[in-house]
Formats: C-alpha cells, structure tokens, sequence
C-alpha cells in the first residue's frame, strides 16, 4: 500500500490555517455563552460579525427567541449585548469597552479586600482601554458599512 505524502504547509498556509481553528474556536465559545446564558442561537449574521485575529471577534447572532445579539470573544472575557446596542460591530467594540469599565468601577466599590473581584476588574479595565484603542483605529474599519 502506497503512503500518501504530507505536502508542509508554508508559513502563509499554516497562518491561514491557525486562523481559521481561532475562529471556530471563538465561534463555538460565542454560542456556547449564549447558551450558558438562556439564550439560544438560532442564525449568524456572517457580514455583519468581525474578526480582529488574534485579539477579538464580535459575532452578530440571530436567536430562537427572535432577538438579536452581539457577542464578543476572543483574547478577554466573553460577553454579549442585545444588537439594539450597536449598530455595527464597530460599535458593538465601543459599547462593550464602555460597560466593562462601568462593571469594573461597580465591582471595585463592592470588592473591598476581595483580591478575586479587584483583578477581575483591573483586567476588565485593561481590555476595556484596548477595545477603545481597536475601535478608534480606522485601518481595521475601512470596509465597515457606515
């Protein structure tokens, strides 16, 4: 029996190839979150969702209940808003970079001596600010529709 030869992925097949496996991965962790949250996907709204590898990726999805959501996953917490919030993606980056520094301000003021709650929202801080950052950079938004 003849052994099937391996053909080596070039760097650019093998980069492809990481990026696709993060986007299933960010994919199946956006319906995953929804789920863990009641709600259950029904579509994707493919042209709508982004992809800002390896950091972020925002989905826009469709739900059994009829609503509509943005759901962001990636390098930070997974976290998701009705669509009402944002009418882009780009938005959707500046909503959820606002919340998460209004949760953070919310989980300092309780936390007291809770190391736990005053590193979650230090990160949530963090990832905030770099949210805001990814959504004023007009190079990752030139073929968003206006």
């Amino acid at each position: 029996m003849e052994q099937k030869q391996v053909k080596d992925l070039t760097p650019e097949e093998q980069a492809q190839q990481e990026n696709i496996q993060w986007q299933r991965t960010c994919f199946q962790n956006a319906q995953k979150h929804l789920a863990e949250k009641g709600v259950m996907p029904k579509s994707l709204f493919e042209k709508e969702s982004r992809f800002i590898a390896p950091l972020c990726a925002l989905w826009k999805f469709k739900a059994q209940d009829g609503k509509n959501y943005w759901v962001i996953t990636g390098r930070l917490p997974t976290d998701h808003a009705l669509a009402s919030a944002a009418e882009n993606a780009r938005d959707a980056l500046r909503y959820f970079s606002f919340q998460w520094q209004l949760k953070a301000d919310q989980l300092l003021e309780t936390a007291g001596n809770d190391k736990t709650s005053v590193d979650f929202a230090n990160l949530l801080v963090n990832r905030a600010h770099g949210l805001y950052e990814m959504y004023e950079k007009e190079e990752l938004w030139v073929n968003e529709p206006k």
